[in-house]
Parts: structure tokens; C-alpha cells; sequence
């Protein structure tokens, strides 16, 4: 094969539509554009979804609902949910492990949820600010 030689498949190219070239080429006088109106002037256009007035489809159909995308990814942590843990440090590999926050979470905020009753040392995860009386009361602490 030679590149001088290299054509397209047949058919894979159409000549381009000439239009106003007299009544034999079917595309002649109105070019294919019909008779009056908007579309058949040039620069003659709807917008998207224009429904010639009428209230269109998108502002007749109520709205409705938000869902975050980043909500995927960040986890709720209860007090009961560390409490029942066995380990004394925990961070975010720790609660994966015990399955306590799906594996594609990226981050965690421990909430005042249940009590905790045994000293934790908590790192690298967000705490609300009564999670984090309850765990400095239990003797724990937050880094």
C-alpha cells in the first residue's frame, strides 16, 4: 500500500448539497427552504425548546430533588459505632476494615450519636462538637 493511493471507501463521501443552480437540480428557486416563514430567511432560527410561545416543556414540569454527588464518598460515624470498636486509636483504614464505612469513602465525621463509654484516641476524622465533649469526657481525645 502506498499513501498517493489511499481513498476513501465508496460512499464514505458526499458532495456537498449546491443549492439555487436552476429547477432541473431539485434545489432550485427556494432552495429546498419552502415558501415564507422564519426558517426560510437567513438567520431565521428558534431557540432550543422555543415552542412558539407556549410555556415550553422544562418550565411547565415542577422541580424537583437535589442528590449531592460528593455525598458518595463522605460517611456519618455514631459514638455506638466507635464504642463498639476494639481498637483504641481509629482512623478512617480502621473503620473501613470493620466495615463500618463503605471502602470508597473518602472521609468521615464522627456525630453525637449513642455514648461512648471507653477512652479513644481519634485521627485524620472530622467530629462535631458534641461528639467531641462526649469523647474528651470519656477520656479520649481528638487529633
Amino acid at each position: 500500500m502506498k499513501l498517493n493511493t489511499i481513498k476513501p471507501a465508496d460512499g464514505a463521501r458526499q458532495a456537498k448539497k449546491r443549492v439555487g443552480r436552476g429547477i432541473g437540480s431539485g434545489m432550485g428557486k427556494t432552495c429546498g427552504r419552502g415558501h415564507k416563514g422564519q426558517k426560510s430567511r437567513s438567520g431565521g432560527y428558534h431557540k432550543v425548546g422555543f415552542e412558539g410561545g407556549q410555556m415550553p416543556l422544562q418550565r411547565r414540569v415542577p422541580k424537583f430533588g437535589f442528590r449531592s454527588r460528593k455525598s458518595r464518598f463522605v460517611a456519618e460515624v455514631r459514638l455506638s459505632e466507635i464504642d463498639k470498636l476494639d481498637a483504641s486509636e481509629i482512623d478512617l483504614d480502621l473503620l473501613k476494615q470493620a466495615k463500618v464505612v463503605p471502602q470508597q469513602t473518602k472521609s468521615a465525621k464522627v456525630i453525637l450519636s449513642g455514648e461512648i463509654s471507653k477512652a479513644v484516641q481519634l485521627t485524620d476524622l472530622r467530629v462535631t462538637a458534641g461528639a467531641k465533649n462526649a469523647i474528651e469526657a470519656a477520656g479520649g481525645s481528638v487529633a
